[in-house]
């Protein structure tokens, strides 16, 4: 990243609602509740702030609107930015843009939702919706009804690859709950084994029910300001060295490589490389959950291990506490809250502040963050320290 140092953008801020199955609000106060969060946590005014990027999520009930709720005047820079799982990253790589060109100075990112209802359980929120006809309408008769489906087709493709086996993927689930088990905010803190995994019901083979991600209600934000800004700030900054996207769209062509390879494998080393760092620098990985596997495919096309090795790295003991490399430190969508793209990127900026307490990484110099999107189509990468760049 090049300009001035002063300009060089942090991330000053974090707010986090409550999380998981809260009843009270819809995804609009939860989305204004972050901002507020966030803006207290650095220590500013929301009339400090002059740029606002909002994701609309699943219900879209948050918009551009959320100015007015929040009675925010005079911005400099106000935009939806939706890639689904993708978007917390897209919005933090716009806001540093901005942020450097100095088209605002603190610019506040946030995702809410809130698709749970009370007395229903999570699988009613996808439930009942319309498919396609026409043409389009072949692939969900061909069974692929839902994103479930989809990704166990992606799954087993890697299955049928590699080898890879559900035991390789429980082992994932297993880590990560385990980290959870020290995260106050996770919503599923019981430890689980590998026996626990198998004995899950079936989602859709390979997927048992322990390989898939919560649903919940709640809202994070994030403030994006200059260097020379939050060194007057409450909290330790959070420097953005690095980010890139990659939008490989799946067309599924006979032959294609869907389920294979990911978005990571383009925008990885492209963030690490405006970072001026490699894959061995990586000290902490916050990887975008939503299934084990992709945890697993996101390991491989980042590099940090060959293509096809994730079910062996992942079997090693590798990612779990105590483990060659901190994965998923607050147990990720699968154990800890389901808000997209904002559960990793939380989770990675209270680690690269070192306020993990006894789930904190050994090192925490350079924190990798992922953000996959739709049907592995859109994916969004994050390099940040808490060390500026040298």
């Amino acid at each position: 990243m090049t300009g001035s140092a002063a300009r060089r953008p942090v991330i000053a801020g974090l707010g986090i609602t409550e999380v998981g199955k809260v009843y009270d609000r819809d995804a609009a106060r939860f989305a204004a509740d972050a901002v507020r969060l966030a803006v207290a946590d650095a220590g500013l005014d929301l009339s400090d702030v002059d740029g606002l990027f909002v994701n609309p999520g699943t219900t879209g009930e948050v918009g551009v609107d959320l100015q007015s709720q929040l009675q925010l005047p005079e911005l400099r820079l106000l935009s939806e930015i939706q890639a689904f799982g993708a978007s917390a990253g897209a919005m933090v790589a716009q806001a540093s843009l901005a942020v450097q060109a100095g088209m605002a100075d603190v610019v506040v990112c946030v995702f809410a939702d809130a698709p749970l209802r009370e007395g229903k359980g999570s699988g009613a929120v996808y439930a009942g919706r319309a498919q396609p006809s026409g043409f389009a309408g072949m692939i969900p008769a061909a069974g692929l009804t839902s994103v479930n489906a989809v990704y166990a087709l992606a799954a087993r493709r890697h299955v049928e690859a590699y080898g890879t086996t559900s035991e390789q993927l429980g082992a994932i689930a297993v880590a990560q709950r385990a980290w959870a088990a020290m995260n106050p905010l996770a919503q599923l803190r019981e430890p689980i084994t590998i026996a626990d995994h198998q004995a899950s019901r079936w989602i859709a083979e390979p997927l048992h029910l322990l390989d898939c991600c919560l649903v919940s209600n709640g809202g994070i934000a994030v403030v994006v300001t200059s260097a020379d800004r939050a060194a007057q700030l409450r909290q330790p900054p959070v420097h953005v060295l690095g980010f890139a996207q990659s939008h490989v769209g799946h067309p599924n062509p006979r032959d294609g490589r869907f389920g294979l390879i990911s978005g990571a494998a383009q925008a990885g080393p492209a963030a690490l490389k405006m970072a001026g760092l490699g894959i061995s620098d990586v000290d902490v990985a916050e990887l975008y959950d939503c299934y084990t596997y992709t945890v697993l495919l996101t390991l491989e096309d980042y590099g940090f291990c060959a293509k096809g090795e994730g079910g062996p790295f992942a079997a090693s003991g590798a990612l779990g506490p105590g483990g060659s490399l901190a994965v998923n430190t607050g147990g990720g969508q699968l154990s800890s809250y389901y808000l997209w793209g904002m559960t990793p990127l939380s989770e990675a900026i209270i680690q690269a502040r070192g306020h993990g307490g006894p789930r904190q990484a050994p090192r925490n110099d350079v924190v990798l963050v992922s953000g996959n999107g739709g049907l592995l189509a859109h994916h969004a990468t994050l390099v940040l320290s808490p060390h500026p760049h040298s």
